[in-house]
């Protein structure tokens, strides 16, 4: 009964913070001068309103979905990775790299692929390992070395596309060149959808669930998360589950940077993490870091940016309401979080009184 109650209460809070952030949305629509309906139904219609539409909402879901899958692991952990962009970018950065290097051999396409993935996987693990040693042996917070790696990675790309990798003849914000499409992640007939991309996630997205909710590392990792100092007096070696911790999310950050490469933009361009890996903290925030409900709430996400491309067409408006939208969900559902709390705190008084 007790559990039924509070299963109740919480839906109603979460209920109310969706209500409330569309409200807020309308409120900076009706400021702008755009009517709030019309602006939903836009972003509803370039969302699902085809079959292009909704398969264009997977290949944004398919990063997203990496970059939160890989959060969750450091999370787990009581780690802010938000060096994560970084991650993705260099993730790109090894899979590009390979895919030049293995180009013009004689070696087999699916191994040629298999081995760009992998390299980005090396890639995102390697930098994330970076800021994990920044953090673990150093002492600096990983927020703060997370986003000075980020910069540099930027700059990494940026150096490369205007440098050692420049088109012939070109210095473009467009790119390097685009590969051949025998090195694509083969596409589904008449859309940018990849189904082994789509497979990839859906791997990752079981493979995570399994480590931190059926194994002995994924409940140690807890430990880590919630004291610490408590799991190191019980024995745990925390230095090293942090580290595995940021290795194992810059791996699927290097893993949804290799999809970009090999699947999305098929060449290494400026903002090739198209922020996802800013975009998955906040899925993994709304979804209160619960990796099966993270699944529906990154989909939203990636249905927003979609969406939110009608808006400058039909309306417009800039496609940037879409970030309003997620912005202001992710505050009202902490906020509502908080309230929560202090009414259960007030409510356990009031029977124990």
């Amino acid at each position: 009964m007790l559990k039924s109650k509070s299963f109740w209460t919480n839906l109603a809070f979460q209920v109310a913070a969706v209500v409330l952030a569309l409200l807020f949305t309308t409120l900076v629509l009706l400021l702008a001068g755009a009517p709030p309906l019309e602006a939903f139904r836009n972003i509803l219609i370039g969302s699902f309103g085809s079959t292009t539409k909704i398969s264009d909402v997977l290949v944004s879901w398919i990063p997203l979905m990496l970059a939160t899958t890989g959060l969750l692991v450091t999370f787990s952990a009581g780690l802010w990775n938000i060096g994560i962009e970084g991650q993705i970018t260099l993730g790109a950065i090894f899979s590009t790299w390979l895919l030049k290097l293995l180009q013009s051999t004689s070696l087999p396409t699916p191994l040629i692929l298999i081995l760009a993935i992998l390299a980005g996987m090396l890639g995102g693990a390697l930098w994330a390992a970076l800021a994990g040693a920044l953090k673990t042996f150093g002492g600096v917070n990983e927020i703060f070395g997370g986003l000075g790696l980020n910069f540099v990675a930027t700059a990494l790309t940026i150096w490369l596309i205007f440098g050692p990798w420049k088109r012939p003849g070109i210095g473009s914000m467009s790119g390097t060149e685009p590969f051949k499409e025998h090195l694509w992640l083969p596409l589904i007939s008449g859309f940018r959808l990849s189904p082994w991309a789509l497979l990839i996630a859906v791997v990752g997205v079981a493979v995570v669930y399994w480590l931190l909710q059926g194994t002995y590392f994924g409940l140690r990792l807890k430990a880590v998360g919630k004291n610490m100092r408590a799991a190191f007096m019980l024995g745990i070696p925390t230095s090293r589950y942090m580290m595995s911790a940021f290795m194992i999310c810059g791996a699927f950050a290097g893993l949804a940077g290799a999809v970009q490469v090999t699947a999305v933009y098929h060449r290494l361009i400026p903002s090739i993490s198209s922020g996802y890996g800013y975009l998955g903290l906040l899925v993994a925030m709304l979804a209160n870091y619960q990796i099966l409900l993270a699944v529906p709430v990154a989909l939203f996400f990636a249905a927003l940016n979609i969406g939110s491309i009608q808006l400058p067409i039909v309306l417009k408006l800039d496609s940037s309401l879409s970030g309003v939208l997620q912005g202001a969900l992710v505050l009202f559902v902490l906020m509502m979080g908080g309230v929560r709390q202090r009414w259960q705190e007030r409510q356990q008084k009031i029977h124990k009184a």
